[in-house]
């Protein structure tokens, strides 16, 4: 496939990605910064608030989309307010993992609980951190403004289903491809 196609198969797919679109603008977004809020995301992407899990799903994607990260510290902002709040690992979790083909190139589609839609590729890369103690791995893909989501063991696992052996810098690894990149996964 050359880059021309590759580029509107892009395009294509993104007008169904929902990852970016329709959120406020944050990042022009500077109000000051008026403390914490005890608001605290779990590694599994379940918001608290004072203790008590927030089951509203539409509020809990509605503080997702005010999200923003500043350095390691992560904040809910609007136009007049900016208030940090705890993230114990990745802002987002993934639960979803679809498989999109056209000729020999793949997009691999992950869905988070907020319902964020993220094609793998370029801007939205796949790494895997691994645990100095345990030797868990930790899969995240790249969303929007510097956040990341933990993908959870059986997205990998399926990631891990589809991997394939590439040698990089002579050394054999195996990975998945989605929109013409390779990402290593062990």
């Amino acid at each position: 496939m050359s880059d021309n196609s590759l580029d509107a198969w892009s395009k294509e797919l993104q007008k169904n990605q929902l990852t970016g679109q329709g959120l406020p603008p944050i990042e022009k977004w500077n109000p000051p910064l008026l403390g914490d809020i005890d608001i605290r995301i779990t590694r599994q992407g379940v918001w608290f608030h004072e203790g008590g899990e927030i089951k509203r799903q539409s509020l809990v994607k509605l503080f997702s989309s005010i999200l923003k990260r500043e350095n390691d510290d992560y904040f809910l902002v609007t136009p007049e307010e900016k208030w940090r709040i705890q993230v114990e690992d990745a802002p987002f979790f993934i639960t979803e993992l679809s498989i999109e083909s056209k000729g020999n190139v793949q997009a691999l589609v992950f869905g988070s609980t907020t319902d964020d839609q993220i094609i793998a590729g370029a801007d939205h890369p796949v790494r895997v951190a691994v645990d100095v103690v345990s030797g868990e791995p930790s899969p995240y893909i790249l969303l929007r403004g510097g956040m990341e989501g933990l993908i959870s063991r059986s997205v990998y696992y399926q990631l891990a289903d589809i991997s394939e052996a590439r040698t990089v810098d002579g050394k054999e690894v195996f990975g998945v491809s989605s929109m013409g990149c390779f990402f290593a996964l062990y």
